[in-house]
């Protein structure tokens, strides 16, 4: 087993977890034999490019969950060579908090990165997109920090919006009006501790946001590259165009 190396924030777990259990049913008939995190955009997986995100900070230790198709995403990730994956099973559907609390214990209890594996997003001109949240985070006033991206510029999202920020970082969405002007790309890092106490075995990952957000502790950054919500087979084939191309998601 390879031995988890230090990376460069030691205030965050040295394991970061990536969600890829979802049935992917709107990208339906091409997830009828594919799960949907192993589609490929820019010659790469989904997953690929979620777990390569975590690679180059120096994370080589990655929890990535699995019910859908599973024996593929499992066999996938093992021919990777540069990071440790260990593949947490679901034998029913737990939803992004339920899947995250099953795997709860690898990640002690210090933050963790956690992130989607559907939903690709690029770096930004200056700086990696997660060394951005890294170098953002505040132990002093944070449980949760978001990536997201201002709603009109993200690609592939419909015009309603996820969440407002205010001008300190701080996130809320409870009785927001619609439009709302940042959506999250479902990277962030989170307090594993959120997860503790939670009697639910099957729930999602809004019950841990909307409790943060009821704290003040809710937080997020823009991201300053481009990203691309991948929900369809058209948006599939958009995606890859743009690459493609070299216009990119910006």
């Amino acid at each position: 087993m390879m031995q988890a190396a230090a990376h460069a924030f030691p205030f965050l777990s040295d394991t970061a977890m990536v969600l890829a259990a979802g049935l992917g049913t709107r990208m339906r008939p091409l997830t009828d034999s594919v799960p949907k995190p192993l589609l490929t955009v820019g010659g790469r997986t989904m997953l690929d490019r979620a777990i390569d995100h975590l690679v180059a900070i120096g994370l080589r230790r990655v929890v990535v969950n699995a019910h859908y198709l599973a024996d593929q995403i499992a066999a996938h990730v093992a021919k990777r060579t540069d990071v440790e994956i260990i593949i947490s099973r679901e034998d029913s559907i737990l939803d992004t908090g339920g899947g995250v609390k099953k795997a709860r214990g690898f990640f002690g209890d210090k933050p963790f990165f956690l992130l989607g594996g559907d939903m690709p997003f690029l770096d930004g001109p200056r700086e990696r997109a997660l060394v951005r949240l890294a170098k953002a985070w505040d132990e002093t006033k944070m449980d949760e920090l978001l990536l997201l991206c201002p709603t009109g510029k993200a690609r592939g999202f419909g015009p309603k919006g996820d969440f407002v920020m205010e001008p300190d970082g701080r996130v809320w969405r409870k009785d927001a009006p619609i439009p709302r002007p940042m959506v999250w790309i479902s990277a962030q890092i989170v307090r594993p501790q959120l997860y503790d106490g939670i009697p639910e075995i099957v729930f999602s990952n809004n019950l841990i946001f909307n409790r943060t957000e009821a704290t003040g502790r809710l937080f997020g950054i823009e991201h300053d590259g481009g990203c691309y919500h991948v929900g369809t087979p058209e948006d599939l084939h958009k995606a890859n165009v743009l690459l493609d191309s070299g216009e990119g998601w910006g």
